[in-house]
């Protein structure tokens, strides 16, 4: 673990070294007692505070993580993570929010051990982001979710990208169409796909509901009991539940303190043997790419407590999908090719499953997954294969992008 200290004063690390830590079970806590020390002894150095910002919000450190990379960031706003392999071919520069690890794209996960240089830049609401030094890149990427909190700088630098002098990746008006709720109104009404409409709802709408003064189908036109819920803006499971009646929603009210919620009706998804499968899906460029399915008895599957490093039964059925994945992705190709144009987002990912009746299910769509090649190759050997056509496709794309570019100035000028 001390090896890693000097580099962090040194070199901007990224997110892939602590996820891949964390993935394999390695106790960062020594590692964090160390930083703090080298940080204390070199209150200047933003890159140290950046990469220790990071390994505290890996460990759960939230409102700790996110106070120091503040601080980092008031000494500099841009950071440079090295390729693995030199010389790069490409410069990437990745147009960051402030926040905590959901609040941007992780592509340094999927590149991780490629030849590609990653810039980050992050960009602040008030900022005059034209008039910004930024760093030499060959093309760039807008990496922030969609979220309350990313909004403002979504916003302050979507005219800015308008006419940026590089191609530019995921534009924020297509990022906006990740929002639950204007994603699930994208997505209705295409042969094969089902996601079930997302609507707002505020606390005192829900509790007229629970105290039985408003029926739920008149807070929310097509939706009815069981429901799914969850405070707005949260990630990764914070605060979703499922709620079959009033009384359940009574207790749901009780035990969060949130004022505003989504909600969506509930579809059982179970399969023939009674387990729950969620898929993620890699769009690049519009061609899909499998990147990990999870098994549970439990329908809020999350894939590090679905129980699939420690059942050789599950690994093998996940083996299995990523095996006839092209089967999976031409049975769903009209779904996935809507998700596509209708997002038009150049990268996207998309937590899934299938109704009995075989449609494609969609939870969600986003820019900011974590997608990686980080298991165990040998608990998961079937991860490498598949994960390296997407890492490959994502560099071929990014690659291809700017050489579509040059031909494009090239005609031009001609």
């Amino acid at each position: 673990m001390s090896s890693l200290c000097p580099a962090a004063a040194t070199d901007f690390l990224g997110l892939a070294p602590f996820l891949r830590k964390s993935i394999h079970g390695v106790d960062m806590q020594p590692l964090a007692r160390e930083w703090i020390a080298l940080a204390q002894a070199e209150p200047d150095n933003a890159i140290l505070w950046m990469n220790l910002a990071t390994l505290m919000l890996c460990l759960g450190q939230r409102e700790l993580g996110l106070s120091i990379q503040m601080q980092a960031l008031a000494m500099q706003r841009s950071f440079h993570l090295a390729a693995a392999r030199q010389p790069a071919r490409l410069r990437v520069l990745l147009l960051m929010a402030p926040g905590d690890l959901a609040a941007n794209m992780p592509l340094d996960c999927l590149l991780e051990d490629g030849d590609i240089d990653l810039e980050y830049y992050f960009v602040m609401p008030s900022d005059a982001t034209e008039q910004a030094v930024l760093p030499e890149h060959d093309l760039a990427m807008v990496a922030m979710s969609d979220s309350d909190h990313n909004r403002p700088s979504l916003e302050a630098i979507a005219p800015v990208v308008e006419d940026w002098p590089r191609p530019v990746l995921n534009r924020p008006a297509a990022i906006a169409n990740t929002e639950r709720e204007r994603a699930s109104g994208l997505l209705q009404g295409v042969a094969g796909l089902t996601m079930p409409s997302t609507r707002s709802i505020a606390r005192d709408m829900l509790r007229d509901v629970a105290a039985g003064e408003s029926a739920m189908s008149d807070q929310c036109e097509g939706i009815d009991f069981p429901v799914i819920l969850r405070p707005r803006d949260s990630h990764g499971g914070h605060g979703l539940a499922r709620l079959a009646d009033r009384d359940a929603l009574a207790g749901y009210l009780a035990s969060v303190e949130d004022e505003h919620f989504l909600m969506s009706s509930f579809i059982d998804y179970r399969d023939a043997d009674g387990l729950y499968r969620k898929y993620r899906v890699v769009l690049i460029d519009g061609e899909p790419y499998a990147s990990h399915m999870a098994i549970s008895d439990d329908w809020m599957i999350h894939y590090l407590n679905a129980g699939m490093y420690e059942d050789a039964a599950k690994r093998a059925s996940e083996a299995a999908w990523m095996a006839s994945f092209d089967e999976f992705a031409q049975r769903h190709r009209a779904a996935l090719s809507a998700v596509y144009r209708r997002s038009a987002l150049d990268y996207v990912c998309i937590d899934c499953a299938q109704t009995r009746e075989g449609d494609l299910l969609i939870f969600e769509i986003g820019n900011a997954m974590v997608v990686h090649a980080m298991d165990s190759a040998e608990l998961f050997p079937h991860k490498q294969q598949h994960m390296s056509k997407a890492k490959r496709a994502m560099r071929d794309f990014l690659l291809q992008r700017i050489e579509d570019d040059s031909a494009r100035i090239m005609d031009k000028q001609a």
